[in-house]
């Protein structure tokens, strides 16, 4: 290659273009800070993946999973903003300026950008509080069920059972109501309503049910957490039970499908013992009249209703 054509092209990319404080801002120094920028962007990723690695073959302090990751996400976050701060200052910001005018635009940008500044402050909130951990199955004030997958900086993934990925911004989890299904303990009390007839045995209903609930997988069977039945409400048609049932971590991340196990075992234990399930039923009275006769005409009169029937 030319030596004149390397001369030119290195005049070129140190030319300044500005000059910011006491330095000139040239195409090398700005290939430098996109440089910079990109290895601690490595670095940090780097740094994570060694740590969860390190964690799972119990090098580290024995840490719970949950744990793990709120360290790690927290570390790769701090190597983040230490890259930044390292390359503003090698582009020439002084930092004691720059604290300055940060918080001279601190009212305009906390106005601009509120909601994200909110959800920054609500990922650190959640990873650090460990109120919401990775595989956690829960329940939005805003309608959104399902488990999450994963806690970012801005906003937390929630998958649903029908494999459906929620991006829901971390400040819902700070300001609204949140349902953590399994947030210390993996097991669950879950209630399936059903009703049968009048006049059934209800000792032979709480044994059939409690039969049935026994034939599903993930059942808890334990000394105070076995499957029951309650009678719970009179009915216009049917006595009304709730089985009343501990299930394991497996059935309590898929309520939907949970219930409709136990409702199909239930249906089967029922029919198999004769009990009746009803269905609503209504009773029709028909009140007689007199039917009199127009002796003037050949068509009939009125019929001489009561009062109550007239009105």
């Amino acid at each position: 290659m030319d030596a004149s054509f390397l001369g030119q092209l290195l005049d070129w990319s140190t030319r300044p273009w500005f000059r910011l404080g006491n330095t000139d801002i040239t195409l090398l120094r700005v290939v430098g800070l996109v440089v910079i920028l990109f290895f601690f962007w490595w670095f940090a990723s780097l740094l994570e993946r060694a740590l969860r690695q390190m964690a799972r073959v119990g090098k580290l302090v024995k840490l719970s999973e949950s744990a793990v990751y709120a360290l790690t996400r927290i570390v790769r976050y701090l190597v983040w903003i230490l890259g930044s701060i390292v390359g503003l200052a090698y582009l020439g910001f002084d930092m004691a300026s720059l604290a300055i005018v940060g918080g001279a635009m601190g009212v305009g940008i906390g106005f601009g950008l509120q909601n994200i500044f909110s959800n920054l402050v609500s990922g650190i909130l959640i990873l650090v509080e460990k109120t919401l951990k990775l595989g956690d199955f829960v329940d939005l004030q805003s309608g959104v069920v399902g488990k999450v997958t994963e806690i970012g900086l801005r906003y937390t993934r929630v998958t649903t059972n029908d494999n459906v990925d929620v991006i829901v911004p971390n400040s819902e989890f700070i300001n609204g109501r949140v349902t953590n299904w399994t947030l210390d303990d993996h097991l669950r009390r879950i209630h399936v309503p059903f009703g049968v007839a009048y006049g059934s045995d209800k000792e032979q209903v709480r044994a059939a049910v409690i039969a049935a609930a026994r034939e599903v997988v993930g059942t808890i069977d334990l000394p105070g957490r076995g499957p029951d039945v309650w009678l719970v409400n009179f009915g216009d048609s049917s006595l009304d039970f709730e089985l009343v049932v501990w299930v394991s971590h497996d059935l309590a991340m898929s309520p939907g499908r949970t219930h409709a196990r136990y409702l199909w075992e239930i249906e089967t234990a029922l029919g198999r013992a004769g009990i009746e399930i009803p269905f609503p039923q209504r009773d029709l009275h028909v009140r007689s009249g007199r039917l009199t006769v127009d002796l003037a005409g050949s068509t009939p009169a009125a019929s001489q209703l009561g009062a109550a029937d007239r009105e």
